[in-house]
């Protein structure tokens, strides 16, 4: 799953007084978010391989003539046009997003393949989870408020992790706030 919690929301409960972010504590809870990866990289490794080995089965038939040398730099530029597709594809999903709560602060830092890190932060008492269930880019389309500013958090995941991401937001506000009263 592309969610991992470093520090569950419920584990976190456990944890006796409050975790603060002035005063330099860990946080009550972390997140990391990622898109997932359908084809891994031994996955890649074997498609390649298999891409090739298909693409010179035809090939047996003009072994030796002088046809082979003029189909021969056409099947090369499909592989590397494939091989760079999918390697521009792995890039574009190197998008990381981390989550932290502490009692009185709650930061998001999102780590851009391409871009400059985008960072938000307000204090956890004030923030506010928003799932849109209909009214976002993708169903269930979950948002963090505060600070005056409202940003996205998890919309590469799937609609059922977004739903849970949502739940455990809401649980680590909660224990945020439990901890802050």
């Amino acid at each position: 799953m592309p969610v991992e919690w470093l520090k569950k929301p419920e584990t976190a409960s456990e944890i006796s007084g409050a975790a603060s972010f002035e005063a330099g504590d860990a946080p009550l809870a972390e997140a990391h978010l990622w898109p997932y990866r359908s084809l891994p990289r031994r996955g890649f490794v074997l498609f390649i391989v298999l891409t090739v080995a298909l693409i010179s089965v035809p090939l047996i038939s003009v072994l030796g003539t002088p046809v082979l040398w003029g189909v021969l730099p056409f099947l090369m530029v499909t592989v590397g046009g494939v091989w760079l597709a999918i390697e521009r594809s792995y890039k574009d999903g190197a998008i990381v997003e981390e989550l932290r709560v502490w009692s009185d602060h709650i930061a998001l830092i999102r780590h851009n393949p391409r871009k400059a890190v985008q960072e938000w932060s307000a204090n956890a008492y004030w923030a506010d989870v928003q799932m849109h269930e209909t009214k976002g880019p993708v169903p269930h389309y979950i948002t963090l408020r505060g600070n005056d500013r409202e940003v996205e958090i998890g919309a590469f995941l799937s609609e059922d992790e977004r739903k849970t991401l949502y739940r455990d937001l809401l649980a680590s506000l909660r224990v945020a706030r439990a901890t802050t009263a």
